[in-house]
């Protein structure tokens, strides 16, 4: 969904990633820093409770998660393993984050149905992003899919925060609706590279 956007925010952070790099800062800097203090947060905040507090931090660096590569892009920088690194510091963030948010319902000590709808989005969520990656590692297209990276964290950001401030019931909304999109984005990948290993042994096969 935020995909759309992506050339608007692009725009908007240029100013941002060019004043970074006048301060020093390099793209993969702003990969670990960034990676690093969602992290730190996630595991600080959320498991004490702190949820809007900490849906507040991470949802900013969830927005700048764009600015390595902007970085990079201006500073003739890009590189496969900018590209790699900063996929794979995604994936653990999101681990931690989305950990971080089960683990509170598990440290209230009370109904654990929460923890573990929560633990089975972010195991979607999780799969979402590897079944693009090893599609795409098999020369397949794999575009689609209703739920990326940023529209997942955002969600689950808005019911983190929803919740902390007395709206009880955004949290485990949000981790339905993660589990739901997971589960159909998951669906729609696996359909998208199905149907494109089919047309390829099709194609072999009628030569």
């Amino acid at each position: 969904m935020l995909e759309h956007l992506r050339g608007y925010w692009t725009k908007l952070i240029t100013p941002v990633a060019k004043m970074l790099m006048k301060l020093g800062i390099t793209p993969d800097m702003t990969t670990w820093i960034g990676a690093a203090v969602s992290i730190a947060t996630s595991l600080i905040f959320f498991p004490n409770g702190w949820l809007w507090q900490g849906a507040l931090v991470v949802t900013v660096f969830v927005l700048a998660d764009s600015l390595d590569g902007t970085m990079a892009r201006l500073t003739n920088q890009a590189s496969k393993w900018g590209a790699f690194l900063d996929s794979t510091l995604d994936r653990i963030t999101d681990g931690f984050v989305f950990g971080s948010l089960a683990i509170y319902y598990a440290s209230t000590g009370e109904d654990l149905t929460w923890f573990a709808i929560g633990i089975f989005a972010l195991i979607f969520g999780q799969v979402t992003s590897y079944s693009k990656a090893r599609g795409e590692s098999l020369g397949y297209e794999v575009k689609g899919g209703l739920a990326g990276r940023a529209d997942r964290l955002l969600i689950g950001m808005l019911g983190a925060f929803l919740t902390g401030i007395g709206v009880e019931w955004a949290l485990p909304a949000a981790f339905v609706v993660l589990l739901v999109l997971g589960i159909i984005t998951v669906g729609q990948r696996m359909w998208i590279v199905k149907r494109a290993y089919n047309a390829e042994a099709s194609g072999r096969n009628g030569q």
